[in-house]
């Protein structure tokens, strides 16, 4: 059973989508057609932009998003009998899986991205990779974190998962994971703490957006970051896409519940090699490859 995933902020690169653009017209037209609704070019962007113009979100959350959809949509054996996408990527799994149009996705990935930006310049926070600890020791000690907030906000893969909290909290929670034996904490360079509480104003602002599009019943099962369990109802999927912004994303879990529902290869359909990475140490004997 084919598996395909979908990537979030932080696989942007730039040049991305260029050769798409090149060398399939269906695909030049959706780009355009994506410049169109948003109003300004995005393809300049991901095309010509500085690396410091493709890290700012209001950019990088469509950006990423148009280059996972636009790939799905042109590609001729997209035949998916299972979808899932990291944070930013269940948008470009939901559009993929024919659960909105393309250019409602695309208008909710701007919706989200602006949001989460506003909601980053508003407070100083920050996230941070843990590796080398097991998730129930993360997680004691983020709650034992009282004085600030820090949470688990991504579990990546087994041995790596990413916190998300204050800058302070980050720190401090640091700290006492190198106590516990973390072989590595590691800042990311973030412009806040997604999927933590500090994204509670960019989440009123997104389910707004989000209960006012119409969602369609997926032609396969998607499997969301809030639940790690397939889902096809239109208004959980809508439920759990909202809830996704200030609560962590389970993306060893998704996998293995992937591979126990019976897929047997993932196919990474976005800008770079992230989520082969991820899902090479979470499930080493199943392919992974990209498209």
């Amino acid at each position: 059973m084919k598996a395909y995933v979908f990537p979030g902020q932080g696989s942007q690169f730039r040049g991305m989508g260029q050769d798409l653009y090149q060398q399939s017209e269906a695909a030049r037209q959706l780009f355009e057609q994506a410049n169109q609704v948003l109003g300004y070019s995005l393809t300049s962007i991901m095309f010509d932009g500085t690396d410091e113009d493709l890290k700012q979100t209001i950019y990088t959350q469509p950006a990423v998003f148009l280059h996972g959809v636009i790939l799905a949509l042109t590609t001729e054996s997209f035949e998916p009998t299972m979808v899932a996408g990291h944070s930013l990527g269940e948008l470009s799994a939901l559009t993929a899986a024919g659960v909105l149009s393309f250019e409602d996705g695309l208008r909710l990935a701007s919706v989200r991205a602006t949001a989460m930006q506003r909601a980053c310049e508003l407070v100083q926070s920050t996230m941070a990779a843990v590796l080398g600890l097991t998730d129930d020791v993360i997680e004691q000690i983020c709650s034992e974190i009282t004085e600030e907030i820090v949470v688990p906000a991504n579990y990546n893969c087994p041995g790596q998962v990413v916190i998300s909290g204050s800058v302070a909290g980050i720190q401090l929670a640091g700290e006492r994971l190198k106590a516990a034996g973390a072989k590595r904490v590691v800042p990311l360079p973030v412009s806040g703490a997604f999927h933590s509480p500090f994204m509670e104003l960019a989440q009123t602002e997104f389910a707004e957006a989000v209960q006012n599009m119409p969602f369609s019943t997926p032609r396969c099962p998607v499997y969301q970051n809030i639940s790690a369990q397939a889902t096809t109802d239109p208004q959980q999927i809508k439920t759990n896409l909202i809830a996704q912004l200030t609560s962590p994303v389970r993306w060893t879990q998704s996998i293995e519940r992937m591979v126990a529902d019976g897929a047997t290869e993932f196919y990474e359909c976005g800008p770079g090699k992230v989520l082969q990475g991820l899902i090479k140490k979470i499930s080493p004997l199943t392919p992974v490859m990209g498209i």
